[in-house]
């Protein structure tokens, strides 16, 4: 049974398109359309002795999935998530949101929330990765993924797909981009880690880097589970980090931004020097500091000598890259007055739970932040609309 749509109110400003929301796969994506010699290694959704549902990766229950989580994925709002887990009665399904699982139901949800278009991204992709270290299993479940989204994208370009790329294979990844693109894609992701512990920047990834940019189509790097081995100790463990609390909500998306500086000391933005880059769900606040703090360094001290760059950090992030912030964040007027307004996006992150329901509210109290409207709407969807090349 459908949920109804949930209460939201229409924006006040036009021409907005959300840079990250989110779609739930539909449970048998993998069975479906795996290519028949990986199914009996598909990604499931299986259901325990005492009715909650878990994740099968690889042939093997996911470890860091737990039992009842996934009846979660897309509970934005929702104040008791310990209920959604351990109910039975409340699965992936009945507790998926209007508008999270059907492509007419989420124009439904644009149209009400007077929105133009959203790039759309995974959820259970951002699960199985850290679990998976076969890279060519790896690549069927990207394909997988990619052949779908871009089927459910295909009837309206309000809906905007992006593939996701696995880089532990980086020369079939740069063929799995091509092919997806090819489908309709209009961007890639990444997660931020690689199960052979190579850096983002580092060459062994110039294939993925040299397709994107011959695609002319923006990489992405996305926060994701990540194997435990990389966490930080500090945090206390898996244990502590899976409770949800202050300092992992904050701590989450360390991986996305440990791995967009390693872009700049292997020297990615000389190397291809049409690469787009966007950061997403990390917040926007952080860059400031980020790009203040690497310029220095890289100007005025002897760390500048040891990275391949020919002009500072922040030259390139003015030019080639951009990031997405969340509603609730105040901070982003003066960085775009500082940066570019032209650098930075706005994303709902809708359905996830770790994100406020109240986005809508929040996006029009942010961009009543800028002074300029020509900035406004560059924020607000002129540059998402340019930079994913969407007509609606």
């Amino acid at each position: 049974m459908t949920k109804p749509m949930h209460e939201t109110r229409t924006l006040p400003h036009a021409g907005a398109v959300d840079a990250d929301g989110h779609i739930l796969e539909p449970p048998d994506l993998w069975e479906t359309y795996l290519e028949p010699r990986y199914r009996d290694r598909a990604l499931r959704f299986v259901v325990d002795d005492d009715g909650l549902e878990a994740l099968e990766i690889g042939g093997r229950p996911s470890t860091r999935s737990t039992r009842g989580s996934v009846s979660a994925l897309g509970a934005m709002g929702d104040p008791d998530l310990k209920s959604v887990i351990f109910d039975p009665g409340r699965t992936y399904l009945t507790e998926a949101p209007y508008g999270s699982m059907d492509p007419a139901e989420r124009l439904d949800v644009l149209d009400a929330e007077g929105i133009d278009a959203v790039v759309l991204y995974t959820t259970v992709g951002l699960l199985w990765e850290c679990e998976l270290e076969d890279p060519e299993l790896s690549q069927a479940y990207t394909r997988a993924y990619n052949r779908w989204i871009c089927e459910f994208c295909a009837d309206s370009p309000r809906l905007v797909p992006t593939a996701h790329i696995s880089l532990g294979d980086p020369e079939a990844a740069a063929a799995e981009l091509e092919r997806a693109v090819g489908e309709g894609a209009r961007g890639a992701y990444v997660a931020p880690f690689t199960h052979a512990r190579r850096p983002l920047g580092h060459p062994a990834h110039d294939p993925v880097f040299a397709a994107a940019q011959d695609l002319d189509v923006p990489f992405a790097i996305h926060p994701t589970f990540e194997p435990l081995a990389m966490l930080p100790t500090r945090m206390g463990g898996w244990e502590n980090v899976r409770k949800l609390r202050l300092l992992s909500t904050v701590m989450a998306s360390d991986g996305v931004r440990h791995q967009f500086t390693t872009l700049f000391d292997y020297g990615v933005f000389d190397r291809f020097p049409r690469l787009k880059v966007v950061v997403l769900e990390s917040g926007g606040g952080w860059i400031g500091y980020w790009l203040d703090r690497i310029d220095a360094v890289y100007g005025h001290t002897f760390i500048g000598t040891r990275v391949p760059l020919e002009h500072k950090p922040s030259d390139y992030f003015r030019e080639r890259c951009w990031i997405s912030c969340d509603p609730d964040e105040r901070t982003i007027p003066a960085l775009a007055d500082r940066f570019g307004a032209d650098r930075f996006l706005w994303a709902s992150d809708f359905p996830h739970a770790d994100h406020t329901p109240e986005y809508i509210d929040d996006l029009d109290e942010l961009a009543r932040g800028f002074a300029d409207p020509d900035d406004r709407r560059l924020f607000l969807g002129d540059n998402a609309r340019a930079l994913f090349g969407i007509e609606a």
